[in-house]
């Protein structure tokens, strides 16, 4: 496989996300809460029409519902999008619970409506951001990625925490060698820091 770079080299991401992210309590916390976070969003994005003002509202009618193409679908259109191209497979995976999450934050905006929506909405971001903090503040003893990377922690997090159950699960890799190398550059960024944190104390 050639080797990719920038916001495509996924071998470097997931070890930069893995660095942040070893502990198992930490890497069990994020696993159940990142992607509701994703999908409380779409519920707020839901309410933004599309830009576009010469563009039609296209609605179409499915099993699900109303569906609206407003700037929750374009948000869950970019991210699927990227996730396709990181990892072909598991990538796919990503994009189809992308566009559920899409469907299912449709339903519950329109059921909701904007009034009482934004107020569920924080309520559970507020929720899952703490969790995430307590998971890196108490267990896995180091500040979140977002400090560092903000791409990484917003437009990469669904996917990586993903990529670790289908790791955990099925031992799911995008080639061969790729777990053994992240590991490789997991540890030596775990090093690096310890070393750094050291000399600071």
């Amino acid at each position: 496989m050639a080797k990719r770079s920038g916001l495509l080299d996924l071998e470097k991401h997931f070890a930069f996300y893995g660095a942040y992210h070893s502990n198992p309590v930490n890497i069990f916390i994020h696993t159940l809460l990142v992607w509701p976070i994703f999908f409380t969003s779409l519920i707020l994005l839901n309410f933004i029409p599309i830009p576009f003002h010469l563009l039609p509202q296209i609605e179409a009618s499915a099993a699900f519902g109303n569906l609206v193409l407003n700037f929750g679908f374009f948000f869950t259109l970019i991210y699927a999008l990227y996730y396709v191209l990181l990892d072909v497979k598991a990538g796919s995976l990503a994009a189809l619970l992308c566009f559920f999450c899409w469907v299912g934050a449709s339903s519950v905006a329109q059921t909701l409506g904007f009034s009482l929506a934004w107020k569920v909405v924080l309520g559970a971001q507020l929720f899952c951001w703490t969790g995430q903090f307590i998971g890196h503040g108490v267990f896995e003893k180091r500040a979140p990625a977002l400090f560092d990377n903000l791409t990484q922690a917003f437009l990469m997090a669904p996917f990586f925490v993903l990529l670790e159950v289908l790791q955990i699960i099925c031992k799911y890799e995008p080639y061969p060698g790729f777990h053994k190398s992240v590991q490789a550059k997991t540890d030596a960024d775990i090093k690096e820091w310890k070393e750094k944190k050291g000399k600071k104390a």
